[in-house]
């Protein structure tokens, strides 16, 4: 099996990120969000949580956007290129973000996972996260311009 490396997301690591992003069957993809801009003001936030997974040639494989507000953190594009599942990496990438985030003294992890991707869920379900049955979850849309498409 291939070394993986796993390390901060940086800004330089945008465009491999986007690509990857991009192969992901049903992944919505915001167009402000997920620009180089949104992701760099994102990184900014929230410095040193988010991670990436690359091969030895520089291959980003694996991303995990973490952000939080000093008590509960959330993940954002969780993905493992398809090329790539089922060796540990998805969970890997979050073990090395909840090691950041202990070291910030954030106490909880949310994550959304939509009810369509089966994938993702079996995984959340597996590593022992439990899905919240006791809340709703809204949304509010402030900027009509950050348009999701997703992929096919």
């Amino acid at each position: 099996m291939e070394d993986i490396i796993f390390r901060e997301f940086v800004p330089e690591d945008h465009e491999k990120a986007y690509a990857l992003w991009q192969t992901i069957h049903g992944f919505g993809i915001r167009s402000v969000d997920d620009s180089y801009e949104g992701v760099i003001k994102f990184l900014e936030r929230n410095p040193g949580c988010s991670v990436v997974a690359e091969t030895a040639d520089g291959k980003v494989v694996g991303t995990i956007l973490c952000g939080h507000d000093g008590r509960r953190a959330s993940f954002y594009h969780v993905c493992v290129h398809e090329d790539y599942r089922r060796r540990g990496i998805g969970k890997q990438m979050v073990v090395w973000c909840m090691q950041e985030l202990k070291k910030l003294k954030v106490n909880k992890i949310s994550l959304v996972a939509f009810k369509r991707n089966e994938l993702g869920n079996n995984f959340w379900h597996g590593e022992g996260w439990t899905e919240r049955e006791d809340l709703n979850t809204y949304d509010f849309v402030l900027n009509e311009e950050n348009i999701t498409k997703f992929n096919k």
